[in-house]
């Protein structure tokens, strides 16, 4: 009997950690997906801070499409965002600009 039992309680560990792997699973494709909305969102408000004509939001908005980072990856909108930032009166984003122009000539983003 001693036998049959350890046989049952194994069955029950290997069904207890399939239990536990498939909550965690759960778990972990839900929060990213609450990640995800939440970085999401954080964007379109830059876009709309941006738009009011917040210098640092235009900086970062810049830096996003850039680097393709959650929006598609677009040379003329990071450079568009540069550009009203370094207007405004940011020195950090006048050097992005520089920088951004002289990659631009060697055909780089």
């Amino acid at each position: 009997m001693e036998i049959a039992e350890y046989f049952i309680t194994i069955k029950n560990i290997e069904l207890y950690f399939i239990l536990g792997l498939s909550i965690f699973t759960v778990w972990f494709i839900s929060n990213t997906i609450k990640y995800y909305h939440g970085e999401k969102r954080k964007v379109k408000n830059l876009h709309r801070f941006a738009k009011e004509g917040e210098i640092d939001a235009q900086g970062r908005l810049a830096h996003h499409y850039r680097k393709g980072k959650m929006v598609k990856k677009n040379c003329k909108k990071a450079a568009f965002w540069y550009q009203k930032a370094a207007f405004s009166g940011d020195d950090e984003a006048r050097g992005y600009l520089q920088n951004f122009f002289d990659e631009h000539k060697k055909n780089k983003c």
